[in-house]
């Protein structure tokens, strides 16, 4: 009895695969981005980046079996890399702002235990983010992570500034009663 062995995909092939790939996954993944990130060209960004890891696992792997999924992941990770490098800009956590979420080590540290809380927080801070409503979470983003000012959102939306503000007051609550577990972890 002889074993036949499979014959690897064709180029042709695997450009056919990549594309059917693109074509059912891209709206899904795009939504799925969008949820978490208000910026729309970021969104893009983090929607192309994952594409272009698919192909780049494609060409020197084997097929990925559960697309859907690895692009989730992909995407997901490219959303807590975001938030990673928001805070190294000291955005997220500036100690000026009136709804200081972390009130941890300095972000310039470089100390192993300081960077792993802060990627801990970053991971567990898209988790509560993505359980927000979508308009409390585009104001608490736009304002905290793009720097964006209430007044200059008010204008763009339509939305009256106390609107916002309110929004933003109450995921600000919703944070905080999210990352409460993690807060009293650290400071153990």
């Amino acid at each position: 009895m002889t074993a036949s062995l499979a014959l690897p995909p064709t180029p042709a092939e695997t450009n056919n695969r990549i594309a059917a790939a693109v074509a059912t996954q891209e709206p899904r993944l795009r939504a799925f981005v969008r949820r978490q990130v208000a910026d729309l060209t970021e969104v893009e960004d983090i929607v192309q980046d994952a594409f272009v890891e698919l192909v780049s696992a494609y060409r020197v792997m084997e097929p990925v079996v559960h697309v859907a999924a690895w692009l989730r992941r992909v995407a997901r990770n490219r959303i807590i890399d975001r938030f990673r490098q928001r805070s190294r800009d000291d955005r997220v956590f500036d100690s000026g702002t009136p709804g200081e979420l972390y009130d941890g080590p300095a972000a310039d540290s470089a100390r192993p235990d300081v960077s792993y809380e802060r990627d801990v927080l970053a991971e567990k801070l898209v988790d509560a983010l993505s359980e927000l409503p979508p308009e409390q979470r585009d104001i608490f983003v736009a304002h905290e992570l793009d720097g964006r000012s209430f007044k200059e959102l008010a204008t763009e939306t339509g939305t009256p500034v106390n609107t916002l503000l309110s929004r933003k007051h109450a995921a600000i609550l919703h944070l905080r009663r999210r990352l409460k577990d993690f807060y009293s972890t650290m400071a153990d």
